[in-house]
């Protein structure tokens, strides 16, 4: 069955997100699914390093100069704080399905917590990494 023009004008949007105010559990709910898109993109790259591990010492070479520079070293950074965050939000989420933790300052905790330890566990990594 057809509505008419009219009758589909007088119908309620469907609120969207210019609709809501944004919120710290808004935002993290996004970058929980950029950083999952994130982590399957650079899988590639762990098998590009598997592959040229396995081809030949050039192709190795080749990949490990890539890795070892800036925009390589920059990825890697960001690979390793995609891991970590994405972990924690999945953490964060089994809490949730566990029931706790719903009422509005935990939440916001449980977010903070997040960025804070994504953040600070990327650092310690790239420093033990470093120093070892």
């Amino acid at each position: 069955m057809t509505d008419s023009p009219e009758r589909i004008r007088k119908r309620p949007r469907s609120p969207d997100l210019q609709v809501y105010r944004p919120t710290l559990s808004m935002t993290m709910s996004i970058f929980h699914r950029i950083t999952g898109a994130t982590l399957y993109f650079g899988a590639a790259l762990f098998v590009w390093w598997l592959a040229a591990t396995a081809v030949s010492p050039s192709a190795y070479v080749l990949q490990q100069r890539f890795m070892s520079s800036v925009p390589g070293l920059i990825f890697l950074f960001g690979f390793t704080w995609a891991i970590l965050h994405h972990a924690l939000g999945g953490m964060r989420h089994i809490i949730w399905d566990m029931g706790w933790a719903h009422s509005y300052p935990w939440r916001e905790y449980l977010s903070l917590a997040t960025i804070l330890g994504s953040l600070s566990g990327t650092v310690v990594l790239w420093v033990i990494g470093y120093l070892m």
